[in-house]
């Protein structure tokens, strides 16, 4: 959180990306402006000053120092209340050298801006009620996002989408909440204001919409940060080669050596539009090397938080050897959906194809060669396939953010609590207690009710000109 006595400062950033590119655009917003940027600034239109400009517009002129011209640029404004901070803004477009950018940040310092910290702007638009803390949040995941289906959820919220389903559940509550304290006020009377038939309806009605948006971070979550795909099998298998192939790089480390992976290995792509995070796991074997044995463990761990696990066998390995590696992998997969893949079948034959077919033929395993590239295409179509990604439109309300589904989780346990205490007859007090809470954690999520560490650890997230 921004000290409040540096709230009242004006701030300048660049907002671009670092590094050199065609155009860089560097912000300012704050009371003092547009005055700062009068003393740097000279429109072409010699007569016509900042503060003459009307907001929304354009004005093309130089930056100079000491009558020296550091660069020609064009200069948007924004007045208060109509910009992104709620602020006076104005947002300067110069060339993108690193050295102009540089040279235009320094002299906004000289003149009396102070440099922005990370996430504030946004946290301005937060403070000045241009967005709530939802939309705010949502900024971050739009910069971020890397998928069609990221963008959508991160534009939804952005807009709003999100904070008005809140809004809603919080308004139904609010005049249950009300009633439930006016009889508290009158309790010596033993009077009810509260229908407890119809107050029991709206709050199972609520539950059922909280415990919806809150089972949706599972989907929400996997969209946003991938899919967790584990890549295990026996060592020299070609798991390494696999993922390297999937991310078209060389990520991992490939050796006929066994043992050469030793701890987990992670990274993710787009595939068909969804994010799949792919985990290179050490080779499952008996070894006494106490580091391989520590990979090997970490296989595990990576095996239970997995959705998808890719289990690689050396298809030239015998059968024998595959039987006993089922025995230990089927039942640590019975919970995920398991893709079973055949690689280095370049190498056998058709009898040989059809032994390890008949193994696992109700799976319906892929015979592959990751390093000839063979069948990755209908690996790759598996994958997005096992994925279960719904289709998302515009105006799904769908949970990305671990923060909202705690918030969600906790508003659940309150609202049960009001459901529970109206059939074993609970007391008003306690009754308006838990809906007080309820309200209290969907109030939390857009910024209503919000701590001062909970808005810090938001912002500090952003880049500095945002």
């Amino acid at each position: 959180m921004i000290n409040p006595v540096f709230q009242e400062d004006t701030i300048c950033a660049i907002s671009t990306a670092p590094g050199v590119g065609g155009i860089a655009v560097i912000r300012v917003s704050g009371s003092e402006a547009i005055a700062i940027c009068e003393k740097i600034f000279t429109p072409v239109k010699k007569r016509k000053l900042i503060v003459t400009q009307e907001t929304h517009t354009l004005s093309y002129g130089t930056i100079s120092k000491n009558g020296e011209t550091i660069d020609d640029v064009l200069l948007a404004l924004f007045h208060t209340p109509h910009s992104y901070t709620g602020e006076d803004t104005i947002e300067i477009s110069c060339h993108g050298s690193i050295y102009i950018q540089q040279q235009i940040v320094q002299l906004l310092i000289e003149k009396g801006c102070r440099l922005a910290q990370p996430g504030e702007f946004t946290q301005r638009a937060f403070l000045n009620g241009k967005m709530d803390l939802s939309q705010a949040e949502a900024v971050a995941d739009l910069i971020a996002s890397s998928s069609a289906a990221t963008h959508k959820l991160a534009l939804n919220q952005m807009k709003g989408g999100f904070s008005r389903e809140l809004d809603l559940l919080r308004e139904r509550l609010l005049d249950f909440a009300a009633l439930i304290e006016l009889e508290l006020d009158f309790s010596e009377e033993d009077v009810e204001f509260a229908d407890r038939t119809n107050l029991k309806k709206l709050a199972t009605e609520i539950q059922k919409i909280i415990q919806q948006l809150a089972d949706s971070f599972s989907v929400g979550n996997a969209i946003k940060n991938g899919i967790p795909v584990a890549i295990i099998g026996e060592t020299n298998a070609g798991k390494s080669t696999l993922l390297n192939l999937l991310l078209r790089e060389d990520k991992a480390i490939v050796s006929d050596i066994h043992g050469t992976t030793r701890d987990v290995i992670e990274d993710t792509i787009n595939i068909g539009g969804a994010t799949f995070r792919f985990i290179d796991t050490a080779g499952i074997r008996d070894t006494t090397d106490i580091i391989e044995s520590l990979g090997i463990e970490r296989t595990f761990q990576k095996i239970a938080q997995a959705e998808i696990v890719l289990w690689v066998v050396d298809a030239t390995s015998s059968i024998e050897s595959v039987i006993l590696l089922a025995k230990q992998i089927l039942p640590l997969t019975s919970d995920k959906t398991l893709l079973i893949l055949f690689n280095k079948s370049d190498k056998i034959g058709e009898l040989e194809r059809v032994d390890r077919n008949s193994l696992f033929e109700d799976m319906k395993p892929l015979f592959i060669s990751a390093k000839e590239k063979l069948n990755t295409d209908e690996l790759q179509k598996r994958l997005i396939d096992a994925a279960h990604l719904p289709e998302i439109s515009a105006n799904d309300v769908i949970v990305t953010n671990l923060r909202h589904y705690e918030a969600l989780s906790k508003a659940d346990e309150a609202i049960r609590r009001v459901i529970d205490g109206m059939e074993n007859g609970i007391s008003a007090d306690f009754l308006a207690q838990d809906i007080r809470e309820c309200m209290h954690y969907l109030a939390e999520i857009t910024g209503k009710i919000s701590a001062n560490e909970i808005l810090h650890t938001i912002f500090r997230r952003f880049c500095i000109g945002k």
